[in-house]
């Protein structure tokens, strides 16, 4: 099947197929006239990628993960810690996350929001301090 059945069957865009193709995530065959040529465990595989990709997992990770997948004498372990991993990253995003979040709406407490120029939220951001000095941690 064209690379557009392909992107049909397996949720993708076309685009991502092709990148996925050339960054050497999948390798569809070629048919006698150079077009791709997908078969169903190619959909397969990119179904795999699409999931995991949407889980949030790198290239790098899911380059692992597609490897592992193909490999039937591999350690459900070796699966296990590359999850465990990313489950331990995105904590730690989540854990960023919420400090922007406090800090912010910190921010937008101090801002009275009116027609006047002062703005608390501005002058966090340019590293300014309440006497309209720039604080030491901004240079």
């Amino acid at each position: 099947m064209n690379v557009g059945d392909a992107a049909e069957r397996s949720g993708l865009p076309a685009k991502t197929i092709r990148y996925y193709e050339e960054i050497g995530l999948i390798r569809p065959a070629r048919a006698e006239n150079g077009y791709r040529d997908y078969s169903g465990d190619d959909i397969h595989r990119l179904a795999f990628l699409r999931r995991a990709r949407n889980l949030g997992f790198s290239i790098d990770d899911c380059r692992q993960l597609m490897a592992l997948y193909k490999d039937r004498d591999r350690a459900s372990h070796d699966v296990r810690e590359i999850a465990a991993a990313h489950v331990r990253a995105i904590e730690e995003k989540v854990r960023e996350l919420q400090s922007m979040r406090a800090t912010l709406q910190t921010l937008v407490r101090a801002c009275h929001g009116d027609h006047r120029p002062d703005c608390p939220i501005l002058d966090d951001m340019a590293g300014l301090t309440a006497d309209g000095e720039h604080s030491k941690t901004a240079n």
